[in-house]
């Protein structure tokens, strides 16, 4: 067997499972409610009638192999996407694009592409907290993680500038989520420029997950992306390529389908390492991609009923924890210091109480620095339906107030 799959850490759900079952049935009052789930982030929106009628009225295209590359209307489709989202004035859909099954397996992949497992030193850098797949991907790379903590004093985006100097030249590739999970922060311009001065001196190759770019408060200020910096720092795409996802801009994660663009080479490298890897997406599923790629308006609506969760949900929380609404996503990151509690013991008394499940922030993060940048946070995902939202945190803030000193 490999013996890097022993470096794997159990996935956070996996440990929230554990975390349960370790509840005695005597101490679980709550378990006569109904259960609400804030811990999966998993889009409960209802899938676009149009998107499903495209899928489905397409099922002819079974009859055939597809191309690793995807379908060229399929790519010119998330190039035009692309050009209008972001102001860009051309994406290349022949070279520049590559349409991928979910940003999940994407961005896993990449790795196994990009770094170089000869060189024992190798690194990758990844946020602090972050999605767990970045991780695994370096490991089972053969490179070794590398975390940047995120800044509380910069709405949580992470100190990639606290990172040891010395250490840059052995890293091959960044991973970077923004709007990041679970925090919520976008990275500014200046970060952007940042990230990139580094990549030119070292070499190093940028991996922007971006599937949560469609999902922000604000029509008017969309959150910057990583092609788009490039763009507007006057450079073009070398060493940066993105990661979108429709699962949660148009509420399809069962249909897994999503993109990588940016750097022609390397997206040629990928191609020729999916062709192998058996990456290709089904017909039908390109075909229900460019219905959603083409239209806007479901995304709208959808931004729309996130925005009206968290215009509710969010002050009410704010009375007994410490949170404020993110600068994007569909995550509330959560401070429960004031409750006295720690983040794991939270959750258990949270779930054991009032059968309700949020995601213990410590189980997002790895310890750096001396310090995890997750312990004694929250993670809760508004993705249920705004009746179980405004339920939910009914019964934190009851939860809360339950707690010696009334939190």
């Amino acid at each position: 067997m490999n013996p890097r799959l022993d470096l794997l850490q159990p996935y956070p759900f996996e440990k929230l499972k554990a975390l349960f079952a370790g509840i005695p049935a005597d101490a679980r009052p709550g378990s006569g409610l109904r259960e609400i789930s804030f811990g999966i982030g998993e889009p409960k929106h209802p899938t676009p009638p149009f998107i499903r009628e495209a899928l489905a009225g397409s099922l002819d295209g079974l009859a055939a192999y597809p191309a690793t590359a995807g379908s060229e209307a399929l790519r010119r489709c998330i190039a035009a996407w692309l050009e209008r989202r972001y102001g860009l004035p051309r994406v290349d859909p022949a070279t520049e694009v590559l349409p991928v099954n979910g940003s999940r397996e994407a961005l896993f992949a990449f790795a196994q592409t990009v770094i170089d497992g000869a060189r024992p030193d190798a690194l990758v850098v990844c946020p602090n907290p972050f999605y767990q797949i970045y991780e695994g991907a370096a490991l089972l790379a053969g490179a070794r993680p590398l975390f940047a903590n995120s800044d509380p004093a910069r709405n949580f985006a992470p100190a990639f500038d606290r990172i040891d100097p010395a250490l840059w030249p052995r890293v091959q590739l960044l991973y970077v989520c923004t709007p990041g999970n679970p925090t919520g922060a976008v990275l500014s311009l200046e970060d952007w420029k940042h990230l990139f001065d580094l990549s030119d001196r070292h070499g190093f190759v940028i991996a922007s997950d971006e599937c949560y770019s469609e999902i922000y408060f604000d029509e008017s200020r969309p959150p910057l992306g990583a092609l788009e910096a490039a763009h507007r720092l006057g450079r073009g795409f070398d060493r940066l390529v993105v990661f979108s996802s429709l699962s949660k801009r148009s509420n399809v994660p069962g249909l897994r389908s999503g993109f990588v663009a940016g750097d022609a080479a390397l997206l040629r490298r990928f191609l020729l390492y999916r062709t192998y890897h058996g990456g290709a997406m089904s017909p039908p599923v390109q075909t229900a991609s460019i219905a959603a790629w083409s239209d806007e308006q479901h995304v709208r609506e959808n931004r729309a009923a996130y925005v009206a969760k968290f215009a509710q949900v969010t002050p009410m929380l704010a009375q007994v924890l410490d949170v404020a609404l993110p600068d994007a996503g569909f995550y509330l990151w959560a401070d429960v210091s004031r409750t006295g509690l720690s983040d794991t013991e939270f959750a258990a008394r949270l779930y054991a109480q009032q059968h309700l499940t949020v995601l213990p922030g410590s189980y997002l993060a790895r310890e750096a620095g001396g310090i995890n940048p997750g312990a004694n946070r929250i993670r809760m995902a508004l993705v249920a339906t705004p009746e179980e939202c405004l339920e939910g945190a009914a019964r934190i803030v009851q939860f809360c107030q339950s707690l010696p000193g009334g939190a």
